[in-house]
């Protein structure tokens, strides 16, 4: 049986999600991988994060998704816990693959089922989270509810808390309203962390939110630091701060920028030395004038590497 408590430990404050990184020919660059490890456990994440969606899962095969899942676990060597992840797998298959992941060594499995046209029930869902966890403890994420709304969701979880006994975590995206109840209905039983940016942290901290995805923690450590050490000393007003310094210009920065917000994160990686900018077609990558254009952007909100 997996220890909650260290699963909680892992979970809180700031972890980092795992992007992909590819090669010019839209390959999988396990090298850039391997680098992005290193930062982010050297940075302090406690948890390395696999996600359907930061980790380009629609972009790969089943079978590169195996690989990168084996090349996480085998490379961060236990310097910090592990979550894989699966991609709107039907239980059998979602089954096939949490079995793979206790094979290499996933410490935690995070688990987001296929609900196309609304096709899941209450009672299907939890089905499908019980089975998959008799082979691995199971994180939720809470994206599978936006299309079915609060009460479909709160009524999900509570038959999970009740009934399934080997789930350990939950990862919020859907926010708002619905991510505070969420929180003040699992939070005892599981740890909670909230996906986005720190202003969604600091809406569920007073909830008992344990952590949060950090986009900075993966190339700008000291802007999230600065966050999470204001969270535990209790200054809000500092801790707002960097949401008003950071968080903000660098986010508006990247949704009105071409290809999209993924685009100029890969971008932001290869400027930090962290690996190179592509993404595979049809995906668009920046060209030379748009990194020209990026750095000087960053520089001007005063996002830039100390290296």
């Amino acid at each position: 049986m997996i220890d909650r408590d260290k699963v909680r430990e892992s979970l809180t404050g700031p972890i980092t999600s795992i992007r992909t990184p590819f090669r010019k020919d839209g390959t999988v660059n396990f090298d850039g991988l391997r680098s992005t490890l290193d930062f982010n456990i050297a940075a302090g994440s406690k948890t390395m994060l696999l996600t359907a969606g930061d980790s380009h899962y629609i972009a790969l095969s089943d079978e590169e998704i195996a690989e990168v899942s084996r090349v996480v676990v085998e490379h961060t060597a236990k310097r910090a816990m592990v979550v894989t992840a699966d991609r709107f797998y039907h239980t059998r298959q979602a089954v096939a693959f949490a079995e793979y992941a206790r094979q290499i060594g996933s410490d935690v499995h995070m688990v987001l089922p296929p609900d196309w046209a609304t096709s899941c029930t209450v009672a299907s869902l939890c089905e499908h989270y019980a089975r998959v966890a008799e082979v691995m403890p199971v994180m939720i994420v809470t994206g599978v509810f936006s299309a079915r709304g609060e009460a479909f969701g709160l009524e999900t979880l509570k038959r999970v808390v009740e009934d399934v006994p080997n789930v350990v975590a939950i990862k919020d995206d859907v926010l708002g309203p619905f991510a505070r109840k969420m929180t003040l209905l699992v939070r005892d039983r599981w740890a909670v962390f909230s996906g986005g940016q720190k202003q969604n942290h600091l809406d569920l901290h007073p909830y008992g939110c344990d952590g949060f995805m950090s986009t900075f923690l993966s190339f700008m450590p000291e802007v999230t630091n600065r966050y999470w050490s204001a969270i535990q000393a209790g200054d809000l007003q500092e801790a707002s701060s960097v949401i008003r310094d950071f968080d903000h210009p660098f986010f508006d920065l990247l949704r009105r920028s071409t290809g999209g917000f993924d685009a100029v994160l890969h971008g932001v990686f290869e400027l930090f030395g962290i690996y190179e900018r592509w993404r595979p077609k049809p995906y668009y990558s920046l060209n030379n004038e748009e990194m020209e254009q990026l750095g000087g952007e960053l520089e001007a909100i005063g996002v830039q590497s100390s290296g």
